[in-house]
C-alpha cells in the first residue's frame, strides 16, 4: 500500500521517429522502476517529458507547440525537454520560461536524477554531440506493447546528407554492444513480446566504428537465436546495404520479416548528387531486384522527398517514371523545407511551394494506387498474422509484411499470438481476413 501512497506522475509526449521511441520508453521504464506513475499527456501530471523531433521545419514547429502546451493542466510541473531539436536549437529554447530541464540526446539515459535533484533554479545539460564517441546505454528493459518492441541498437549518422539536420542532432556513428541488444531482447521474450523492431539513426552502419568490427547481419545472426522471439522486423535501410552478400545472408534468417522500408529520396541522379546520396538509381535499382528475388512478397517502402532545389521538371518527371517502375508498396513524401545550417537550404534554385504542391500530390496518388493494387493481389491468400488489438468488432494485427489486416472476432485470446488467415478483401487502411 505505501508504495503508492506517495507516487509522482509523469507524461510523456514523444514526437519523430522510432529511436525517439525507443529512447521514451527507457526513459518511462526509468521512471517506472522509481515508483513514478505513467499518464496520459492530457492528464495532470507532476512531471511533463517532451521528447522532441527536428527532422523538418514542421517538426520543430510541433516541438515548440507541444513544450508550450504541457503545462496547462498544472503549472507547477517541472517540465523536461529534451530529443533533437534541444540539439540543435539551444537559443531558441532559452526565451520558453516554462522549461525546467534541458537535456540533449545522450543526456536522456540519466533523467531521474535531473528530476530527483531539481531545485529552484532551472537545469541545463547538453553535450557537444558531435564529439560523443560512445552509445548511451539506458541499463533497462523497455517499457513496450503487449505484442512488439522497438530496440535501439545504434545512434547517430556520418553521411550528411545536404537537405539533413541529424548528424547534428545526433553526432556520430556509435553501436550498441552486441550483448547488451541480446540481453534486452531477452528479457522483452521473457514478457512473451513476439516481435522486435530494430532501429538506428543510420542503421546500416551499425557496428562500422567498432573494434573488432562486427556487422548488422553479425547481430541479426544472434538476435535470430533468441528463444521466444518470432518475428525481427528492420527499421529504415540505407539503399547502399542492399548487397548480394548481404541479402543471401539475411534471407537465411527465418524470423527476418519481408517488410523493408529503403530510403530512396529521388528516383533521378543528378537530383540525388545534390542531396549528397552516395547511390544511383540503378544501384537501386539492383538491390530491388535482388530483395524480391530472394524475398518473393516482400513490402517495399520508401522516401521521398519533393521539389529538393534545383529539380526540374525533366528531373521529377524521371523520379515518377523510376517510381513506377520499381512500385513501392507505400511512399511516404516529404515536400523539401529549408534546414537552417544545412547545404541545401543556401543551395540555388529553390522550387516554389505551389510546384512541390503539385508533385507531392502525384507521387501521393500513385502511392495510393500501388497499395491499392498490392492488396487487391492478396485476396484469397493464406498469410499469418500476429494478432495485436480488438478495435469494435474486429481483432486485428499485422502480416509479416507489414499489412494490416482485419478479422471479424471477438475473442481476446487471440491477442499476441500468430494465426493462418485467408485474405478476403481490402479495406481501406489494410485487408480483410477469415480463419
Amino acid at each position: 500500500m505505501n508504495k503508492h501512497m506517495n507516487q509522482k506522475t509523469v507524461a510523456f509526449c514523444t514526437l519523430g521517429c522510432k529511436v525517439n521511441q525507443y529512447e521514451t520508453n527507457a526513459m518511462k521504464q526509468k521512471l517506472i522502476e522509481a515508483n513514478y506513475k505513467i499518464v496520459e499527456f492530457e492528464e495532470t501530471a507532476d512531471v511533463y517529458v517532451v521528447n522532441t523531433c527536428t527532422v523538418t521545419n514542421m517538426s520543430d514547429r510541433k516541438s515548440r507547440q507541444m513544450i508550450r502546451r504541457a503545462k496547462e493542466h498544472n503549472e507547477n510541473a517541472i517540465l523536461v525537454v529534451t530529443g533533437c531539436y534541444v540539439q540543435v536549437a539551444k537559443e531558441e529554447l532559452e526565451s520558453i520560461e516554462e522549461i525546467d530541464i534541458v537535456l540533449g540526446n545522450q543526456e536522456k539515459k540519466d533523467i531521474l536524477s535531473y528530476i530527483e535533484a531539481r531545485q529552484v533554479q532551472k537545469q541545463k545539460s547538453i553535450s557537444d554531440i558531435l564529439h560523443e564517441k560512445t552509445f548511451a546505454e539506458f541499463g533497462v528493459t523497455t517499457y513496450t506493447d503487449k505484442t512488439r518492441a522497438v530496440i535501439k541498437v545504434q545512434d547517430g549518422c556520418d553521411r550528411f546528407c545536404s537537405y539533413c539536420i541529424i548528424p547534428y542532432a545526433r553526432g556520430r556513428i556509435r553501436s550498441r554492444k552486441p550483448q547488451d541488444v541480446v540481453s534486452e531482447i531477452q528479457e522483452i521474450a521473457k514478457k512473451g513480446i513476439k516481435e522486435v523492431v530494430i532501429t538506428g539513426i543510420h542503421l546500416a552502419s551499425y557496428g562500422r566504428e567498432c573494434t573488432p568490427q562486427i556487422s548488422l547481419i553479425d547481430l541479426l545472426k544472434q538476435i535470430n537465436k533468441v528463444q521466444g522471439i518470432k518475428r525481427i522486423r528492420l527499421g529504415s535501410l540505407e539503399p547502399t546495404l542492399m548487397q548480394k552478400e548481404f541479402i543471401e545472408e539475411l534471407v537465411k534468417l527465418e524470423k527476418i520479416c519481408d517488410h523493408f522500408h529503403l530510403s530512396l529520396q529521388s528516383g533521378c541522379n543528378e537530383t540525388l548528387q545534390r542531396m549528397n546520396r552516395r547511390y544511383t538509381v540503378e544501384e537501386f535499382e539492383e538491390g530491388i531486384n535482388l530483395l524480391r528475388k530472394n524475398f518473393p512478397n516482400a513490402s517495399l517502402t520508401t522516401d521521398i522527398i519533393v521539389g529538393f532545389p534545383g529539380e526540374t521538371k525533366e528531373e521529377f518527371k524521371t523520379t515518377y517514371e523510376f517510381l513506377k517502375k520499381v512500385n513501392f508498396y507505400k511512399m511516404h513524401v516529404f515536400k523539401y523545407s529549408p534546414r537552417k545550417g544545412t547545404k541545401a537550404a543556401v543551395m540555388p534554385n529553390q522550387v516554389e511551394g505551389k510546384i512541390k504542391e503539385e508533385r507531392s500530390r502525384k507521387l501521393i496518388e500513385l502511392s495510393n494506387q500501388n497499395q491499392e493494387n498490392q492488396n487487391r493481389a492478396d485476396i484469397g491468400k493464406e498469410v499469418e498474422v500476429l494478432f495485436e488489438e480488438q478495435e469494435g468488432e474486429y481483432i486485428k494485427g499485422h502480416t509479416s509484411n507489414y499489412k494490416m489486416v482485419y478479422v471479424k472476432s471477438k475473442d481476446t485470446a487471440i491477442e499476441n499470438t500468430i494465426q493462418k488467415v485467408t485474405i478476403t478483401n481490402t479495406r481501406e487502411d489494410g485487408l480483410m481476413g477469415k480463419w
